[in-house]
């Protein structure tokens, strides 16, 4: 049965458009050529911030982060940039008596950010610069696994990736679900690991609470 539930951040949650607009702006990049070609990247299996090395060769992104919060620019987002299914799903879920859980790859600022939107609504918000460890890397799986008090295939990890969530978590033991939204899921959606893999596949999270009703039932 699936006790748990454990979301990704970025394009689960939180809408990211706001946040890569303002990291074009700080390139002095037209925002629809950086769009482009952050598609561009991720259709070619490459790492996202290889998109910052096509524009800027050399560029760091930890530097650039330090700079913009100098700047008065720090990355940011608030309750406009959650999902609109974000709020009635997670309400939902906790109402089915599940254990919640937000782990993702964010920095520690973020991680402050999320903790002011979520503590009241999840058991747990970890993250990759809490624990040491950042998605795809098993480790990171392994300290979700750690500080959720089920066991690996009773926990649900949903993602918009199939690199970073849902073939690492599958790995680790977990169920998996991909939510379409976003330049990720988008592009990967039609793939055959993304159609074989996942648990659930949802274009919204209000779909979660029923799937999982359904799965536990067939389980008991």
């Amino acid at each position: 049965m699936i006790r748990a539930v454990v979301f990704d951040v970025g394009e689960c949650l939180v809408d990211e458009t706001r946040e890569y607009g303002t990291w074009a702006d700080w390139l002095g990049v037209p925002r629809h050529t950086f769009a482009a070609m952050f598609g561009a990247v991720i259709a070619q299996g490459r790492d996202y911030r290889d998109v910052f090395q096509e524009f800027r060769p050399g560029f760091d992104l930890y530097e650039e982060r330090e700079k913009r919060a100098a700047a008065g620019q720090p990355e940011h987002f608030g309750e406009e940039d959650l999902y609109t299914d974000v709020r009635p799903a997670l309400a939902q879920l906790r109402a089915d008596g599940l254990w919640l859980g937000i782990a993702g790859n964010q920095t520690v600022r973020a991680g402050g950010l999320l903790r002011g939107l979520f503590t009241d609504d999840v058991d747990l918000i970890g993250t990759s610069d809490d624990w040491g460890a950042s998605k795809p890397d098993p480790e990171f799986f392994v300290r979700v696994a750690e500080v959720v008090p089920f066991a690996a295939d009773e926990i649900l990890y949903v993602g918009d990736r199939v690199d970073n969530d849902l073939r690492p978590g599958a790995q680790a033991g977990m169920r998996t679900a991909l939510v379409r939204r976003g330049p990720w899921a988008t592009i990967q959606w039609n793939t055959e690991e993304a159609e074989q893999l996942p648990t659930f596949r949802v274009e919204s999270l209000l779909e979660l609470p029923g799937l999982i009703k359904a799965f536990n039932e067939q389980a008991r």
